[in-house]
């Protein structure tokens, strides 16, 4: 083994240590009691405390806050999927002036800081009656989501050949029948790519649900969470453990699409 692969081996353990210290600190400390995380929160427990769980899933209302996680999560995810890569589409193939100018009026929302629009957008959803409505918050992510998908979406369009889709219309095709016959199965890498991405952020998002959902019966798993930190008490125990219940999903979900979600990695690395 030569000095080159000794010191690449050194760091990339390094770095995997670094990585998994925050893990370490929330499943470890997920199971002691409130007494012993604030003795010495990087110990091992001494006594493991399961009922931080149950109680956790008690004082949160946990099943109630995981659907509406879930229903905010799958709406929008699929929202954005299906209007993004539609629109992608339409501005990828018609290559005229508009749409040129359209596509780069709709990716630059992405520069613009959300702290900016903040105040504007609780007036505009009060307007609209989508305060307190998880459909509201829905559509709140369709508009702050749409930008990055049909940017992703976009790059990938351009590189399927035209040729496929010709010889589609000379069959008698119709053009939605192009599209989500022939172009839509063959934006599943890219797709992948956009539902990891959204989901990851969705489903852990806290500011934008602070904003839409106030009342306690529509909050989400991050709002949820926040009922267990107040000015005079912070129920850590309770609050990692939570935690857990949060992060248990979003494993399964990569766990299960981790192979799709390579592919969606290396899609257009490799000709032929």
């Amino acid at each position: 083994m030569t000095w080159n692969r000794i010191i690449g081996f050194i760091a990339t353990l390094v770095l995997a240590v670094l990585f998994f210290v925050p893990f370490y600190f929330v499943f470890v400390n997920s199971v002691k009691s409130f007494d012993e995380i604030m003795m010495n929160s990087a110990a091992l427990p001494r006594q493991i405390v399961w009922s931080n769980f149950s109680q956790a899933w008690h004082v949160l209302r946990f099943n109630q806050v995981f659907i509406n996680s879930l229903v905010v999560t799958v709406f929008s995810i699929i929202g954005i999927v299906i209007m993004g890569s539609m629109a992608a589409y339409r501005l990828a193939r018609a290559k005229t002036v508009v749409n040129r100018v359209l596509f780069y009026l709709l990716i630059s929302q992405m520069v613009i800081p959300f702290q900016s629009i903040m105040i504007p957008l609780v007036q505009f959803a009060k307007k609209l009656g989508l305060i307190n409505h998880l459909f509201g918050l829905v559509v709140c992510y369709y508009g702050f989501g749409l930008a990055f998908a049909v940017f992703l979406f976009h790059g990938f369009i351009k590189g399927i050949p035209k040729e496929i889709e010709e010889a589609a219309i000379i069959d008698g095709c119709s053009p939605y029948g192009v599209f989500w016959r022939i172009v839509f199965p063959l934006l599943r890498p890219i797709m992948i790519s956009v539902i990891m991405i959204d989901t990851l952020w969705i489903w852990n998002d806290f500011l934008l649900p602070l904003l839409i959902l106030q009342k306690p019966e529509v909050h989400t798993i991050p709002l949820a969470v926040m009922s267990l930190f107040s000015e005079y008490l912070k129920q850590w125990d309770l609050a990692l453990a939570a935690l857990v219940l949060c992060i248990l999903p979003m494993f399964v979900f990569f766990k299960f699409l981790q192979k799709h979600i390579l592919e969606g990695i290396t899609a257009g690395s490799v000709k032929g």
